[in-house]
């Protein structure tokens, strides 16, 4: 098994992407820790899940947007667990809303939730990982981070700083044998990507944009990160890999 005894913590991992993230990495020999914000049912669901495989799991409550709750998170998991291997950055919004009627408020919200949550837990999950000198982390970005959407301009921006501040973390923590790593999908086939964009919006970029001419499913980006994650990918760092269909092909 690739992430044997290896302590994963994957933000946002009670639903949708993180979850099947959580679940692959368990199914390789890994424990977790599922964080959510407010799915908590469904938290424990995963927990319960991943403890049927015979790995030990538990769910924290946490708002990766407040540093109080990040270091308390990754306490609690050198608590229980006492070490930490992996961070997957995955908790994240994508609103889409015209440039022209962008508040400030939108503006702080989408990169609270995808770039400052992205900081905020690679910094705490760093100065646990450091000590050791091993560690993986494994970004979720997106394609929007590479070409930019239309009325998701702030998403584009938040995902292309996480894409630039996995790059520069890569350069700055190698030395202390801590690998960064970033994803970019396009986009996935989960509830909250079906009810955010219209329907007539993602036949049209099946159809003419994607090459492979479907939506991507959350298990074809698991397998990506648990690699990414895994002593396999130990000379691979400051990368980032588009998993869209062919979406962003030049």
């Amino acid at each position: 098994m690739r992430l044997q005894n290896k302590v994963a913590l994957v933000t946002g991992s009670s639903r949708g992407i993180g979850r099947q993230i959580a679940l692959a990495m368990a199914r390789e020999g890994a424990n977790l820790v599922i964080n959510y914000s407010r799915s908590e049912d469904a938290a424990l669901e995963a927990v319960k899940e991943i403890q049927a495989m015979g790995r030990e799991a538990m769910a924290v409550k946490a708002s990766v947007k407040k540093r109080s709750d990040v270091e308390k998170m990754v306490a609690r998991t050198m608590e229980e667990f006492g070490r930490l291997d992996v961070l997957v950055n995955n908790a994240g919004g994508f609103p889409i809303k015209p440039f022209a009627l962008i508040t400030d408020e939108d503006w702080d919200k989408v990169m609270d939730l995808d770039l400052k949550s992205v900081f905020l837990c690679s910094q705490a999950a760093m100065a646990v990982m450091r000590p050791k000198k091993i560690g993986s982390i494994v970004n979720i970005a997106s394609v929007s981070g590479l070409v930019g959407a239309v009325s998701m301009v702030p998403y584009s921006a938040a995902k292309g700083g996480v894409i630039a501040f996995s790059k520069a973390l890569a350069r700055e923590s190698a030395p202390m044998g801590i690998r960064v790593n970033a994803i970019a999908p396009g986009i996935i086939e989960t509830d909250t990507a079906l009810s955010v964009f219209p329907e007539g919006a993602i036949k049209a970029y099946t159809t003419y944009q994607v090459p492979l001419g479907r939506l991507g499913r959350p298990e074809e980006i698991v397998g990506l990160a648990v690699f990414l994650a895994s002593d396999e990918a130990s000379y691979i760092t400051g990368q980032v890999y588009a998993v869209d269909g062919g979406f962003t092909m030049q």
